[in-house]
């Protein structure tokens, strides 16, 4: 009697061989840019942008780019790729060729805020880059509305604890940076503010300074110009240190002891660059972010630069996303 076949896949001797050439492959090409990168860069360098023309990201892209252009002798040209909460700029940098000629404008919101707030991302924050460095970070400011009867954390702690949902604070949506930095305030403060949901900043802004809500956690170029007009009061900012921008001002730790939120941007490339180029592009832009010209041009936006290693940055990120979907999870907030 013949005997029964079994229907469960083998890889054939092809497949094997197959597979082991693809492998041969990958190596033969990382080897080949690591052999490349002694002539790096020797051609354009891209620099993908999650963000539109015009904003904080891309005008920091765009010196970063001509700069380094300048330090490197070769064109860097910045695309914009805005788009599905940065993941389209994020996943086309991840698949790219790891040769250092791809980079990404990489942001707390695609690196951390994304992975925590959905379910399926086209992209793995730790294991599809390679990290560079970080460029700044920028601190939002606790404002209130110009009558609301305060002038401190504390005051504000004080006045929400007397009247338990009372208080309203505005942010940009469920699962924003400002809907998550007010969760950890009401957690740590222990007091009880209403969420008021908005679609733009602009909306945002407009009902804050009206009075139809009376607080939000703010970046300062959105703020600080209605701050300096008496429309809204700063109460603090919310980074570790108070800021060079407005030395006065308090910052929320100094309430609320380990409270430190900062939204940051950095620079990586695709996961698999050789450490001869990352290291390279590391030195080249942080000696860029050192220069007191890109202080003296970025200080009044409330930029702090923010030169590191790339082991820095990626312990920040990987330190970042447990602590964040605690934050969301403890507010309610299911990613999506």
């Amino acid at each position: 009697m013949p005997q029964r076949t079994s229907r469960h896949f083998h890889p054939s001797r092809r497949t094997a061989l197959g597979l082991a050439l693809a492998a041969l492959a990958i190596t033969g090409s990382q080897g080949a840019y690591a052999q490349d990168a002694a002539n790096f860069p020797n051609k354009p360098i891209k620099i993908v942008s999650p963000h539109g023309p015009g904003g904080l990201g891309d005008t920091f892209a765009r010196y970063i780019g001509q700069q380094l252009s300048a330090a490197v002798g070769q064109p860097v040209i910045v695309e914009n790729r805005p788009g599905a909460s940065q993941t389209i700029a994020a996943e086309s940098v991840a698949k790219s060729a790891p040769d250092g000629y791809t980079l990404l404008i990489a942001t707390q919101s695609a690196m951390v805020f994304n992975p925590v707030l959905r379910k399926k991302l086209p992209y793995d924050p730790l294991n599809d880059f390679t990290p560079i460095t970080m460029l700044f970070d920028t601190p939002t400011y606790l404002v209130v509305n110009k009558d609301v009867p305060v002038k401190t954390v504390a005051e504000l702690i004080k006045l929400a604890k007397a009247s338990p949902g009372k208080l309203t604070y505005a942010s940009l949506g469920p699962g924003s940076s400002h809907h998550l930095l007010s969760e950890m305030f009401k957690k740590q403060a222990g007091v009880d503010i209403l969420h008021i949901p908005y679609k733009s900043s602009a909306g945002a802004s407009t009902d804050l300074i009206a009075g139809q809500v009376n607080m939000m956690f703010e970046g300062g170029a959105s703020s600080l110009p209605h701050v300096k007009a008496g429309k809204l009061t700063a109460l603090a900012s919310s980074g570790e240190k108070r800021t060079e921008i407005m030395p006065d001002l308090p910052t929320v730790s100094e309430t609320l002891p380990g409270f430190a939120a900062n939204v940051w941007f950095g620079l990586s490339g695709p996961a698999g660059m050789p450490d001869a180029i990352a290291d390279k592009l590391n030195r080249e832009v942080v000696k860029i972010l050192k220069e007191k010209a890109t202080h003296d041009k970025f200080v009044d936006l409330g930029v702090e630069l923010l030169p590191t290693t790339r082991k820095e940055m990626a312990e920040r990120i990987a330190k970042e996303i447990p602590h964040y979907r605690t934050v969301a999870q403890d507010a309610g907030i299911q990613p999506e």
